[in-house]
């Protein structure tokens, strides 16, 4: 009987030959979750801005970093971040198989449904119509057949104005490139472009530094955002949806948007604009103080700074009703303690300041992780040591984290309710007034970080010029 030989596909020799030359001690790798496992590492789309990811005084930050770098931990792999600014090109970089997920804010859209999967909704944002003092006030979507709105090429603004067209077919804009939506919002505000449309969350976290900025209508409102996977990892998006389903993945998603927002709730336009006024002519004649005080108390100089404005204003001949004078507004126990001779004396104050908040955030130790460990010394510093000692154990006993300022943070005002603060040692404070007083020192850090930054990077600037030129 003669042999007959068997042809065998090419493709299933190809697995064939794989199977036979895997070592033996390796894994058979099942699925799209075990390969990244495999692999050690979470690669994530997100964006380079203050909403998802930027480099901060104390590391790699932002919201969007931080609840992937949660999940990656959870996951037991390191996060490995692709950044990129265009939702097309996230798309694209996803669906090459350049990373796993993208975490951008990205909205969830119907259409895309069945191309991409999405996990969980986590927050929920509104498009805004955004405008500048002295400038176009459109009141509806009426007021935008002139042209003047100006959105980026490609990007999901756009995508709403397409829509809107066919309701309003005279609605018309203009297109930018490569321009990040926190570029078109310091455009409208350098009067470059009139109008442009940008997510609530962004303008929230930037209109401290442009306050001049006016958000006039939503052409969108409640917009969910979600993680973007695609369909075919089935097992990363179990996980995913399993991870945000995690009660302590809930307390943890409550915290960080209580960090990065909860500042922000309040928006003093008066105040910032004479903030804008006196970092240019009040802060000069201090900064030096700032930055010797800071540096011999391993502080950041323009923390120090942004206290000292919420304290006086950098005003050195303040003095309050309580008898608290001076730059950094000293007691007078508190400037003996710290042999201080003049509390008029701008430099005296700003040392001794500095000074008494590094030895409460040493106090504080390092199991508070920063930036909550500063957030916690600055608010000791309006209250007192014994008034944060009670908010602590406050959140220990609500089962919340006394290590966490988002906890502490909550904890704080309820030492004006008479069912609390009879159970602390220290008893009745204004807690919710550290609270504001907090807020307000991590605004004015913001904005104070933002613009030295400026004044280090004006090429920008030189480029914006250009392109206000050839706009008008």
């Amino acid at each position: 009987m003669k042999s007959r030989a068997i042809k065998l596909p090419g493709l299933i020799l190809l697995g064939i030959g794989f199977l036979l030359g895997l070592n033996c001690d390796q894994p058979l790798i099942k699925n799209d979750l075990e390969a990244i496992r495999a692999r050690g590492e979470l690669k994530v789309i997100t964006s380079n801005n203050a909403t998802c990811y930027f480099e901060g005084p104390h590391g790699p930050t932002g919201f969007e970093y931080q609840l992937a770098e949660a999940f990656a931990g959870q996951l037991g792999v390191k996060l490995k971040l692709v950044l990129l600014e265009n939702e097309k090109e996230m798309i694209s970089a996803l669906r090459n198989g350049k990373a796993d997920l993208i975490a951008a804010s990205f909205p969830v859209k119907d259409r895309l449904r069945g191309r991409l999967a999405f996990g969980p909704t986590y927050l929920k944002i509104d498009e805004l119509v955004v405008g500048r003092r002295g400038g176009p006030c459109p009141k509806t979507v009426s007021d935008l057949m002139t042209g003047n709105l100006w959105v980026t090429s490609g990007s999901f603004q756009e995508e709403i104005l397409k829509n809107l067209k066919k309701a309003y077919p005279e609605l018309s804009w203009m297109k930018l490139s490569d321009y990040s939506a926190e570029e078109c919002l310091e455009m409208v505000w350098q009067r470059i472009i009139p109008l442009t449309i940008a997510d609530s969350n962004i303008i929230a976290m930037n209109r401290r530094h442009y306050p001049d900025l006016l958000i006039h209508f939503a052409v969108q409102k409640d917009q969910n955002v979600a993680w973007v996977m695609l369909p075919q990892t089935r097992h990363l998006q179990a996980a995913v949806r399993r991870w945000f389903e995690m009660p302590s993945t809930q307390t943890f998603l409550e915290g960080l948007i209580q960090h990065y927002y909860g500042h922000l709730e309040s928006f003093d336009y008066v105040d910032l604009k004479k903030y804008h006024q006196r970092m240019q002519h009040r802060l000069p004649t201090y900064q030096k103080y700032f930055e010797e005080a800071a540096k011999n108390n391993g502080l950041d100089w323009r923390m120090v700074a942004a206290q000292a404005y919420q304290e006086s204003h950098w005003n050195p001949k303040a003095e309050s009703f309580t008898g608290v004078r001076g730059l950094m507004m000293l007691t007078m126990e508190t400037a003996g303690d710290l042999g201080v001779e003049n509390r008029l004396n701008p430099k005296e104050s700003i040392y001794a300041g500095a000074v008494y908040l590094a030895g409460l955030h040493r106090r504080i130790g390092n199991k508070v992780p920063e930036p909550d460990r500063t957030f916690m010394a600055l608010a000791a510093y309006n209250i007192g040591w014994g008034h944060l000692d009670d908010a602590r154990t406050l959140a220990a006993r609500l089962d919340k984290n006394p290590d966490a300022w988002y906890a502490v943070r909550s904890t704080l005002p309820l030492l004006q309710k008479k069912k609390y603060y009879q159970t602390v040692p220290n008893g009745y404070a204004r807690g919710l007034e550290a609270v504001q007083y907090v807020d307000r020192v991590r605004t004015y850090y913001r904005v104070l970080v933002l613009n030295i930054e400026k004044l280090e990077k004006s090429n920008k600037t030189e480029d914006w010029t250009k392109q206000k030129a050839t706009i008008h």
